[in-house]
């Protein structure tokens, strides 16, 4: 059995013709077939039913493929783990993170990062699908909230303990309490992300079970106009803790908030059965260590 008549079955499978096979393999017909009989006599058992100008995979041509399938993605970890081996610096790594966590997590890092690893090639996308997306082989490394039943392909390395505050520009009446019920936010007004938005999703569902709703006047998709809308007074916000303490912006005060106090755990997510390279477990390394950084920074700005 030889790798190329794999390579061969597989692309059959996938178009399920013999003549559009070939035409991808830019071989002839009669070769494909050639070569998938000597498969099938090697195995001793047919892999397609012929019927006519269709066919159709056998029981035993269903357990090749899968099989196949297992085989390519072992070929797929050598060869990236050899070439790993031969640009240690070099190299791409594509990572998902929610929409807005590039704020907080990758502005100041990547370039940092970029400045230490220049020969790195770092792609960034903010996406609400991370964990699909990590899942069907996208993204390398994915940021995003804790999974409840990851997939059993899924690694999940916990990153932080995220708490969301309100945001009230500094001689707003909230900003002289140190923390506030969470239903008095119906009695504010407020500005917000969009409901795509991860933290959109939190503060809905807050609200579900305090049964309250807020007053949104003004829906924005970008931190810079958020927090600008804060600084001038047209209403309070809701934030990443982590994220108001970083920018430490002089007009904006952060007030906790009880009963619930809106939060979410942060992971990073790879693929436990593809290969990772030393490009993505440094990023790793880096992005926990910053993180701990900007956590220590924050409890001591919290006295």
């Amino acid at each position: 059995m030889e790798l190329r008549q794999l390579q061969y079955f597989a692309a059959i499978c996938k178009e399920m013709h013999f003549s559009k096979a070939a035409e991808n393999l830019c071989t002839t017909q009669s070769n494909l077939s050639q070569q998938i009989k000597f498969l099938e006599n090697e195995l001793g058992v047919p892999l397609f039913d012929r019927m006519g100008r269709r066919i159709a995979l056998t029981d035993a041509g269903q357990i090749l493929l899968e099989q196949s399938k297992l085989i390519f993605e072992r070929i797929d970890y050598i060869q990236a783990a050899i070439a790993d081996l031969k640009q240690i610096e070099g190299g791409r790594l594509d990572i998902g993170i929610l929409p807005g966590d590039g704020d907080l997590l990758f502005d100041a890092l990547l370039i940092d990062f970029h400045r230490s690893y220049p020969k790195l090639s770092i792609k960034v996308t903010e996406t609400t699908d991370v964990y699909e997306q990590v899942v069907d082989g996208i993204r390398d490394l994915g940021v995003t909230t804790t999974p409840d039943k990851p997939d059993e392909r899924i690694s999940v390395i916990p990153l932080f303990h995220e708490e969301f505050v309100l945001a009230v520009r500094s001689d707003h009446p909230a900003a002289k309490l140190k923390a506030i019920p969470f239903e008095q936010l119906q009695h504010m007004k407020m500005v917000m992300f969009g409901p795509e938005h991860q933290i959109s999703k939190v503060m809905n569902a807050c609200c579900q079970q305090k049964g309250i709703t807020l007053d949104s006047p003004i829906i924005t998709s970008t931190l810079s106009t958020l927090l600008s809308l804060v600084e001038q007074g047209v209403g309070a916000c809701i934030l990443p803790r982590l994220l108001v303490d970083y920018l430490n912006r002089e007009q904006i005060t952060a007030v906790t908030l009880l009963n619930p106090t809106p939060s979410q755990d942060i992971c990073i997510i790879y693929r436990a059965d593809r290969f990772m390279g030393k490009a993505a477990k440094l990023f790793i390394e880096v992005l926990q260590s910053y993180i701990q950084s900007v956590m220590e920074h924050s409890s001591r700005s919290l006295g």
